[in-house]
């Protein structure tokens, strides 16, 4: 199992090339979803009107090395280390889903493009790179469903009452726990099961990918760029949140 590649095995009842296209259907809804929320909620005028802001309230020229180094640090402290979570156990959570999201899928699409059969041997490193992430998002996300969603921790509601804002970590976690489902069922042989389970991996990640627009899925490409702006405003002096300093002598 941790060493074959599942889709490899699909030929048995589905051709490759319908897995391709899958994907690349997959890709056009995240693209539309994601263009599509942020034509809803404004966010491209939003953005570029903070940058305007930002521009005329400036106190200082920001030269592009400098641009350049607070780029670097955004996605070393806020994409690459989850740096906005003040959390600890929140943020351990959002990056073990985090960095098995990104394991899982560019795995899938590399098997599914590059060894769609046994004709081409798949390197191990990529089904066990796949198992890998499937179990980070496991843990990280059932952890955080169970023990640290907002709702339920904070707010007092029942664990299993689910709102909008719970669909990304829902499906997520549907996509991820029915692939671990089909591939252990599929090294038994089983024909039905293997369909089934299959199919129920389907459902949820086409539900994943496919409801981008009502998701938090969107606010992955969002989070950095609003963290970059915040740091530019910080370095230009156009920034109306204190300082640490202002804070502690406040306090």
């Amino acid at each position: 199992m941790f060493t074959s590649n599942p889709f490899a095995e699909l030929t048995v009842f589905l051709p490759p090339l319908a897995m391709q296209v899958y994907i690349v259907l997959m890709l056009f809804a995240v693209v539309i979803g994601t263009v599509t929320d942020m034509l809803h909620k404004s966010s491209g005028k939003f953005f570029a009107l903070e940058l305007e802001k930002s521009k005329a309230a400036a106190t200082r020229k920001l030269s592009g090395a400098e641009s350049a180094i607070i780029a670097v640090k955004t996605l070393a402290i806020e994409v690459a280390t989850s740096g906005e979570f003040c959390n600890p156990k929140r943020r351990v959570s959002h990056m073990l889903m985090f960095y098995g999201f990104l394991f899982y899928l560019i795995t899938t699409i590399v098997m599914i493009f590059g060894y769609p059969t046994h004709a081409n041997p798949t390197p191990v490193i990529l089904p066990v790179l796949w198992n890998i992430g499937v179990i980070m998002i496991l843990i990280g996300g059932y952890w955080f469903f169970f023990f640290l969603r907002v709702n339920v921790t904070h707010d007092g509601q029942p664990m299993f009452r689910l709102v909008l804002a719970d669909l990304f970590i829902v499906t997520l976690l549907g996509s991820v726990t029915f692939a671990c489902i089909w591939a252990i069922v599929q090294t038994a042989g089983n024909l039905v099961a293997t369909k089934t389970a299959f199919g129920l991996y389907i459902f949820f990640t086409t539900l994943l990918f496919g409801t981008v627009r009502w998701s938090k899925l969107a606010h992955m490409f969002y989070k950095p760029v609003v963290a970059f702006q915040r740091r530019l405003d910080e370095a230009n002096g156009s920034s109306s949140l204190p300082t640490p300093s202002s804070q502690n002598e406040a306090r």
